[in-house]
């Protein structure tokens, strides 16, 4: 994920757990509070685990985020890492964080999505 999109300063952070609605999963919850712009940023506290496993699950959920910044909606994400989160794979981290990302109503309609589907190539009998 690249750095424009992170959210960086303890003030910013704040402001998300102040004003933001969370949703919640198994190993992570999410913030979302508006903004201009997307900012994300990820929390995980020392109950998760020593500095290399805080860092390995931070560097998995910027990577399950970024598939999806260009369908969400404009504004300010914390996503807090639950300790079970040590032990989830990244599978189950990337359908966590669509989940919560589908249940914030953050997802943006996807065009492509509701075209109808070409019939380019189906033969009538």
């Amino acid at each position: 994920m690249e750095k424009r999109y992170r959210l960086k300063k303890n003030g910013a952070f704040t402001y998300v757990y102040r004003r933001g609605k969370n949703a919640s999963s198994r190993d992570l919850v999410m913030l979302y509070a508006k903004g201009k712009g997307i900012k994300v940023g990820f929390s995980v506290s020392k109950k998760v685990g020593n500095a290399v496993t805080r860092n390995l699950i931070k560097r998995r959920l910027r990577e399950c985020f970024r598939p999806h910044l260009g369908d969400v909606k404009t504004g300010l994400y914390v996503v807090v890492a639950r300790p079970s989160a040590a032990q989830a794979t990244f599978q189950s981290l990337f359908k966590q964080v669509r989940d919560l990302l589908k249940r914030q109503h953050a997802l943006q309609e996807d065009s492509r999505q509701s075209a109808p589907v070409s019939e380019k190539g189906n033969r009538a009998t």
